[in-house]
């Protein structure tokens, strides 16, 4: 196993005992921006999160907001129940994954390209450009950021957490227990409002 590999499983690790060791935070914090993941959990299930944790507005940040699996979830569907919740649905695609590494990727403690490529993405201005847009709206209305995994750590939620992490946000990921405070990955190396994954354990 090659070394990104192996502190990506490390960190998995961590997490997954962080979990299971530490009570859910409580996240009653003005600052603070969630994150969820849609799942195969009902719509009941899904906006009993919501609303435990006082979400008024859920980014979207599918690149493609549709599930064959759980049409709950498909776009439309999806933004009238949120809607009859009193809850704003907004889909921002432009913040979506399955994108293509750099060629010359400084972030090469992502082993995963998926992730190594979402981590190249944000060190664009156009990501910069979005996030601010995103943070204006969070400043406004509690906000969650949605995706379709139920773990962060296997969706590029979790880079997405980081962004917010280093522009002075405290970022809480919504699970069935309740919820977990994010931290960065030890192989992150914050320049500012910059992130880059070249870190060794």
């Amino acid at each position: 196993m090659e070394s990104g590999q192996r502190l990506e499983r490390m960190e998995l690790l961590e997490r997954l005992k962080r979990g299971q060791s530490e009570p859910p935070v409580k996240c009653d914090l003005q600052s603070a921006v969630h994150t969820i993941g849609h799942s195969t959990r009902s719509i009941d299930a899904f906006l009993g999160l919501l609303d435990a944790h006082s979400v008024e507005l859920l980014i979207d940040v599918r690149r493609w907001p549709a599930s064959k699996r759980n049409p709950q979830f498909q776009r439309e569907a999806l933004a009238n129940s949120l809607g009859e919740n009193r809850i704003t649905y907004l889909w921002r695609g432009d913040l979506g994954g399955f994108r293509k590494p750099a060629p010359d990727s400084v972030n090469t403690a992502w082993q995963v390209g998926a992730f190594r490529a979402y981590a190249d993405f944000m060190l664009t201005d156009e990501f910069a450009n979005i996030l601010r847009e995103v943070e204006k709206l969070a400043r406004a209305k509690r906000a969650a950021l949605m995706c379709a995994e139920a773990v962060p750590w296997q969706c590029h939620r979790q880079l997405l957490a980081d962004a917010f992490l280093v522009r002075g946000w405290t970022v809480h990921h919504i699970m069935d227990d309740g919820c977990r405070e994010h931290r960065l990955p030890p192989f992150a190396r914050p320049e500012g409002e910059r992130i880059i994954y070249n870190g060794l354990i």
